[in-house]
């Protein structure tokens, strides 16, 4: 009985040991290089839709972009927005060109509609 224990008790220690060590930790230099933005070198801003201009809707419209490594708008896919403004931003989005990067880039961008667009 208290050889059972013993296995059971080392089983459990080398689980728990092993889980203790974490997932490895990237390069600061890779960190940096994730978390810093691409700069813009054209910006579209969008236009007003009609509809929710006559409506007075406002709001933030957020897209997910992938940026190539050369700087163009490869993919969007919408976070968060009015569905009267988001055709308006992702059409803005597709037109906006980025500063070539060593790789492909994800970043959120916000738009914000006023009313006074």
């Amino acid at each position: 009985m208290n050889r059972r224990l013993g296995i059971a008790g080392l089983g459990l220690a080398l689980l728990l040991g092993g889980s203790l060590a974490g997932p490895p930790i990237a390069p600061a230099q890779e960190s940096s290089q994730e978390s810093a933005k691409r700069k813009v070198k054209t910006r579209v801003m969008p236009d007003y839709p009609v509809l929710a201009k006559q409506m007075k809707v406002t709001g933030k419209v957020k897209i997910e972009t992938t940026i190539a490594a050369d700087g163009h708008v490869t993919n969007t896919k919408v976070v968060g927005g009015s569905p009267l403004l988001v055709s308006a931003a992702m059409d803005a989005i597709k037109k906006w060109r980025f500063e070539p990067g060593t790789r492909e880039t994800t970043e959120v961008i916000e738009f914000d509609f006023t009313g006074q667009n």
